[in-house]
Order: C-alpha cells, then sequence, then structure tokens
C-alpha cells in the first residue's frame, strides 16, 4: 500500500480489542458484523479520520439493498463508533465505517471481497452523512 506524503495510517490499540472482535452487533438490516479493526490517519487537508472497519458474513453488495446497508451503516457510526471515539484519544472531524463480507487488507484491492464505506462527522450524539 502506498500512502500520500503526510498522510499516516496507524492501527489502533484498543482496550479489550480481541473481545470487541468477538462482539455481535446485530444490524438493523438483521446481518451479524463483527469488528475487523479501528485505524486512524490524516489524509492530505483531511484532517483526523478513524475508520471503523466491520465484517458481516452473508453480506451482499448492490443497489437493491442499498437503503438497508445506509441505515446499517450510520447505525454503526451512532451506536459503536461515537461512544467509543474519547476512549481512542483525539476527537476526529471523520468517521468512516464500513461493512464487507469478509476481511481483507486496508487499502489493497480484492475483486473477491465486497464492501462498502461511508464517511461521517461525528456531531454531539449522531452522524452526520458526508459525500465523498
Amino acid at each position: 500500500m502506498r500512502l500520500a506524503a503526510g498522510t499516516a495510517l496507524v492501527l489502533l490499540a484498543l482496550p479489550l480489542a480481541a473481545a470487541a472482535q468477538e462482539e455481535v452487533l446485530r444490524l438493523p438490516s438483521g446481518l451479524e458484523a463483527r469488528v475487523h479493526e479501528v485505524l486512524t490517519d490524516r489524509p492530505a487537508g483531511g484532517g483526523l479520520t478513524y475508520r471503523f472497519r466491520f465484517v458481516a458474513e452473508g453480506f451482499e453488495g448492490g443497489e437493491a439493498g442499498l437503503e438497508r446497508v445506509m441505515e446499517d451503516l450510520e447505525w454503526l457510526c451512532v451506536t459503536y463508533a461515537l461512544p467509543r471515539l474519547s476512549n481512542i484519544g483525539p476527537r476526529p472531524g471523520r468517521v468512516v465505517i464500513s461493512l464487507a463480507d469478509r476481511p481483507s487488507e486496508f487499502g489493497v484491492y480484492n475483486p473477491a471481497v465486497i464492501q462498502v464505506f461511508e464517511a461521517y462527522r461525528p456531531e454531539g450524539d449522531t452522524c452526520i452523512w458526508e459525500m465523498f
């Protein structure tokens, strides 16, 4: 993976990270997700960003489930990511939530992995969707 100059990517060491990965999160769509990893970076000019990456076996992409997936991503941001921000470090300007059908290496294209992601601005106790 090649990063642009001035960009740092760090895997966050969260307390009880192993336990968090085993925690099953029941999504509004009915899928069950687990935390894959949490990353932080500072894209050039983009400010501090936390990336919460989730895996849900049985997740299928495509246009038909887009509304359902958007609801799942927002739910993960509000109910999982936001409550953990103060335990991670400085408050980020952006939170990116991703959901995939299987674990994958961040930043490495794998055509076998179905993945969606969205960016949110944390504001109080809610996540404001931001288009890329």
